[in-house]
């Protein structure tokens, strides 16, 4: 049996405003809510990225979602009143580091190349 795909998973100490903040963030609201504590955006190349809440893990977890425009999304998040001063750049990479209301650690990654494959 092979692994066909990967769920991230954010735990928040309130649904309805990780609801609103994410929502903001994907700018529309999540593509599922299976349960009344979880809810679901999918992702233009299949992952998913679950919020759901859990009041004492809030604030422990990180996730890195790759964005084909860095500046672009800067921008958003600056909209959003996200502090975006913490970037990091190579040559293969541009991130910004972010937090999310409960603290949650979010990586936005823009690749620049692909790595050479070696025989």
């Amino acid at each position: 049996m092979a692994i066909q795909n990967a769920l991230a998973s954010v735990a928040v100490s309130s649904l309805p405003d990780a609801v609103q903040w994410y929502g903001a963030l994907f700018e529309r609201g999540p593509d599922s809510q299976p349960m009344p504590e979880l809810a679901e955006w999918t992702l233009p190349q299949g992952g998913w990225l679950q919020v759901y809440e859990l009041p004492r893990r809030a604030g422990r977890c990180s996730v890195t979602l790759a964005v084909d425009d860095i500046d672009e999304q800067g921008e958003q998040l600056e909209r959003m009143g996200v502090d975006t001063a913490q970037r990091s750049n190579s040559k293969r990479v541009r991130v910004i580091l972010v937090t999310d209301p409960d603290g949650n650690h979010l990586a936005f990654a823009q690749a620049l190349g692909r790595p050479r494959l070696s025989n």
